[in-house]
């Protein structure tokens, strides 16, 4: 098994972590079944990592990059090394690097995982559309 295989996991705001076992798509059931992390472990280091993401609050918004749904893709590699693109509500953010720096530990924080890349990325740009019914309740946004 080729160590450039990668396991795409789209959590961009909609999965369910109850429901994480359901969480790949059509997309991504190929190539799992060609990866060398089996389905389990996968779908475990998937509910780990969106626990690790929850745990991270915009300072400035009492709700977490994952509900917020700034967190756009998360790329595990074979050998376990994670790439997220993630993007901030507004590029002009005062905590730019810090938050990035904040989302890089938490996911490193997971178990099995062996290296992390966090790229801020800015293209498609961040709307509140993007954000949970749990993060649009806790801001009063229905």
């Amino acid at each position: 098994m080729s160590e450039n295989l990668r396991d795409i996991i789209d959590i961009s705001g909609k999965v369910d972590v109850e429901q994480s076992t359901n969480f790949l798509t059509e997309e991504t059931t190929d190539k799992v079944k060609d990866s060398s992390i089996p389905k389990e472990e996968l779908e475990r280091l998937t509910e780990d990592l969106i626990a690790a993401f929850k745990s991270v609050y915009d300072p400035e918004i009492p709700v977490d990059v994952y509900e917020l749904g700034l967190i756009y893709k998360v790329d595990v590699s074979d050998v376990r090394d994670v790439v997220v693109d993630m993007t901030l509500t507004a590029p002009g953010c005062p905590v730019a690097g810090d938050m990035v720096m904040w989302v890089e530990n938490a996911a490193a924080s997971v178990a099995g995982v062996r290296g992390v890349i966090v790229n801020l990325i800015f293209e498609p740009p961040w709307t509140p559309d993007r954000m949970s019914d749990e993060a649009r309740l806790e801001l009063n946004m229905f």
